[in-house]
């Protein structure tokens, strides 16, 4: 009987709480036309602590919605554009030699801000990209001998060109599973073409407005943290990522050959994490299965290891998540 007064409680005071996100999907709106889904993973980002791969062809907005974004809240915003001659110093920094004071300062790199865009991140070899990986992880970059936190909120939001283009490098596995998703983002349809044709041909600039400060997003994620996940929830997302490692324990023999390596624990986490971004999102303060089932792709697409023989038969983590999701039951 408690527990349904808590919720009940938990879910007013995230009504009251999360109205916020109506402005901010207003705000994203204005600028990006359509992208519904790359909108609400980039808020499930900034929500549960986690950064975001976007994965798209070029000119589908993915610069824009992540500059759009950091417009809405007053924060700090740095691109850094990954090229193959890049250099980890050029991201995180260096020690240059002041000789009016004969020592050596600390030069801090684009890395220091609240929202980073990596831009076209598999442009760059892996001793680049990896500059980022202490940041990402222990939100601190290392200069020298001395050590730097990372501003709060400070989120990592990568966007690469799919694999097969020329001149690219594939990114670490490492790397990748430090992001909480990965988000592929296709055309869109007819109508939204003929709507961003409209609004280009106009030449007016949509001047973007600060809806939110920073400190707001860093107490929004304390009430995401109280999002209720039930026992039998944490059953279901722990069965999701072990299916991906042992298929054949839940009935799905055909996916034995076809998975290299399964998800890690980060996947349980991260699933569990924007679950409850997601639930946070819809207005409510506890976290349902479709909420797991919305963000399971996007959190498991980057970690799952293909066989040769799922490359083959042109089998894609999108399809074993899917198949996954079919067979695994449902709370």
């Amino acid at each position: 009987m408690n527990t349904t007064v808590d919720i009940r409680e938990l879910n007013e005071m995230i009504e009251r709480q999360s109205a916020f996100i109506t402005n901010l999907q207003t705000g994203m709106n204005q600028v990006i036309v359509g992208q519904k889904h790359l909108v609400e993973s980039l808020l499930i980002g900034l929500l549960a602590d986690g950064h975001v791969l976007l994965e798209g062809l070029p000119g589908l907005a993915k610069t824009l919605a992540i500059k759009t974004l950091s417009e809405l809240i007053d924060a700090d915003f740095s691109r850094i554009q990954f090229t193959p001659d890049l250099l980890p110093a050029d991201v995180v920094g260096t020690m240059v030699y002041s000789q009016k004071n004969e020592e050596f300062k600390v030069k801090r790199g684009p890395v220091f801000a609240n929202f980073v865009l990596a831009d076209e991140i598999n442009r760059a070899p892996a001793k680049v990209q990896s500059a980022l990986l202490e940041a990402m992880q222990e939100r601190q970059v290392t200069i020298g001998k001395e050590t730097f936190k990372m501003p709060q909120p400070f989120l990592v939001l990568a966007t690469q060109n799919p694999i097969e283009q020329e001149g690219t490098y594939p990114l670490p596995e490492a790397q990748v599973d430090r992001f909480m998703l990965k988000v592929v983002i296709t055309y869109p349809d007819i109508s939204e073409e003929k709507k961003i044709i409209r609004q280009n041909i106009t030449g007016e600039k949509i001047e973007v407005k600060p809806v939110l400060k920073p400190e707001e997003i860093m107490e929004a994620r304390k009430i995401v943290r109280q999002v209720y996940i039930d026992e039998k929830i944490e059953q279901y997302i722990a069965d999701i990522v072990f299916a991906t490692r042992f298929p054949d324990k839940y009935g799905m023999l055909q996916l034995k050959d076809m998975i290299l390596f399964g998800a890690s624990p980060r996947a349980s986490i991260n699933l569990a994490l924007a679950a409850r971004a997601y639930a946070f999102i819809k207005r409510r303060g506890y976290v349902v299965p479709e909420d797991v089932r919305a963000v399971a792709h996007d959190v498991l697409r980057h970690r799952i290891g293909l066989s040769y023989e799922a490359e083959a038969m042109n089998m894609n983590a999108d399809e074993i998540v899917s198949t996954i999701l079919n067979s695994v039951e449902v709370p």
